[in-house]
């Protein structure tokens, strides 16, 4: 059974990258008919943050990636699901890798780790590991009797994994193949540290094999750390039961130089984030997707394809077709540009394919808060003529705020060009005419106007130009004849009749 963990910190807002990740390990579960699980590693309490456990199951939901088990999804059998409520399970595994000698107390103070940097700063070798291990204060370089008196006596300690010399440790990696480390270049990683909780690279490991997760797919800041991780499946005797590792290729800036980070949002004007961030200070609050007005299921199409080739030439899939062609052999090694005007170009497709009925139901709230009219009716011919044009769903009570309320500015250079004398009297002549008609059918309503301007010898570039500006300020806009359809008969003779006086005033 596969069996996969989205593990998020929660030390703030998630970022999207990890929405991407929890994304992949999501659609591997569903094709396989297995268990994804949400996991939080929350052992470094220095960096937790509060309301960020809350901020990543919210964030999941709102994705659409909901974990079969875990925090916030039901208990499964596997339990706890935060890695601070399983620190005595740590403790046991940590005490038996001492007892098999594949790890160590260590005694050194921090003064003392400082110093030995400060000596190694030219070396070769810098970090505490077999080359170095052997000059400082551990279980290793003292005897016996001097441990156990530093260990009854209180003196502070931390457990680092005894890493062995002179040895290749081989990582088969699903995304990248083959990976070799040499475990001279490695250094002992803490695995206990002094407060007593364990650190990444031990609860990791403890969790992923009790927890019995087959697959591990992470990010490729981890892939340096996979060859400790080879090293402790096997000092601890779990090497059949080790999970495949796939390390996927990181996000990187829009402009290609280094890794997205969270503050690169801010920089270069686009959310990172799935969801809004409320922090304590204005600085530490951040926009989401989600308040961005982003489509749950076009973020995540655009995040797959982020590191991810399915082969063919669409673009375009729902979660339902990413579940049945993913395939972690077709995600790429080289990192993804993210490119946020790719980011608005699926979600205009997800809004143009959308039914207008719930594109209605979405703007209702935001229609409410502006005061604007909310009957069901309205808002579905409103949305049905406008959402070819809205590419986040802000945008159809912002840029299509002429549907509701009177013209706010209007397009002066393109006034400028077409309102000339003659035309105004064929403007006067047109609402006259359409003063008569019936709005039932903006077809019809069309192919009338067209007659009339048959009859009347009137050019589609004297008119229709104008009637634009009059209906929403601007030469953009849906169709003529569909707009004035929603607006209503009234509503739009009354936009027609108004127009010239107002025209002449901006002349």
């Amino acid at each position: 059974m596969v069996r996969v963990r989205f593990a998020p910190s929660p030390t703030g807002p998630l970022h999207i990258g990890g929405v991407r990740t929890a994304l992949y390990n999501y659609l591997l579960a569903k094709q396989l008919g297995g268990t994804f699980i949400l996991r939080i590693e929350d052992t470094d309490q220095n960096r937790f943050v509060e309301g960020a456990e809350a901020y990543i199951v919210e964030a999941l939901k709102w994705c659409g990636i909901e974990p079969t088990e875990g925090i916030g999804f039901g208990d499964g059998a596997y339990g706890p699901y935060r890695q601070s409520e399983r620190n005595a399970i740590y403790r046991k595994y940590a005490a038996q890798l001492i007892d098999a000698g594949a790890a160590y107390y260590a005694f050194d103070t921090p003064a003392e780790l400082e110093a030995m940097r400060e000596r190694l700063k030219n070396e070769s070798v810098q970090s505490y590991s077999s080359s170095t291990r052997g000059s400082m204060k551990n279980s290793l370089s003292w005897s016996e009797q001097e441990t156990r008196k530093a260990l009854s006596s209180g003196t502070p300690y931390i457990v680092r994994l005894k890493i062995p010399e002179n040895k290749e440790v081989k990582v088969e990696d699903l995304i990248r193949g083959e990976v070799i480390f040499q475990t001279n270049d490695l250094d002992d990683k803490v695995l206990m540290k002094a407060d007593g909780t364990p650190t990444y690279h031990l609860a990791n490991i403890v969790d992923d094999y009790l927890m019995r997760i087959t697959h591990v797919i992470r990010g490729e800041e981890w892939l340096p750390s996979a060859g400790h991780h080879v090293l402790l499946y096997e000092a601890l005797g779990w090497s059949e039961a080790m999970p495949k590792f796939a390390h996927l290729p990181l996000i990187l800036r829009p402009d290609g130089k280094g890794k997205l980070s969270k503050r690169d949002g801010v920089k270069f004007g686009f959310p990172v984030f799935p969801i809004g961030w409320k922090g304590a200070t204005p600085e530490t609050s951040f926009e989401g997707f989600r308040e961005a007005g982003f489509e749950p299921q076009a973020v995540l199409n655009f995040l797959a394809l982020l590191g991810w080739n399915p082969g063919t030439e669409q673009e375009i899939f729902s979660l339902d077709e990413m579940v049945q062609i993913f395939s972690l052999s077709k995600i790429n090694k080289s990192g993804a540009r993210f490119d946020y005007d790719k980011a608005k170009w699926f979600n205009q497709k997800y809004l143009a394919a959308a039914d207008p009925a719930a594109l209605a139901r979405q703007i209702l709230p935001l229609a409410q808060e502006k005061g604007y009219r909310t009957e069901e009716e309205y808002l579905i011919k409103f949305v049905s003529v406008f959402k070819d044009r809205a590419i986040v769903i802000n945008d159809f009570l912002e840029k299509g705020y002429y549907f509701f309320e009177d013209v706010k500015t209007y397009d002066q250079p393109n006034l400028l060009k077409k309102w000339k004398p003659e035309n105004k009297l064929t403007f006067r002549h047109f609402v006259a005419f359409i003063e008569v008609q019936n709005f039932d059918n903006p077809v019809e309503l069309e192919t009338l106007t067209k007659g009339w301007m048959h009859d009347n010898e009137v050019k589609p570039g004297d008119l229709f130009p104008l009637l634009r500006i009059a209906l929403t300020g601007s030469v953009q806009g849906p169709a003529i004849f569909e707009m004035m359809h929603v607006f209503g008969k009234e509503a739009s003779i009354q936009r027609l009749s108004s127009a010239p006086a107002k025209f002449d005033n901006l002349l």
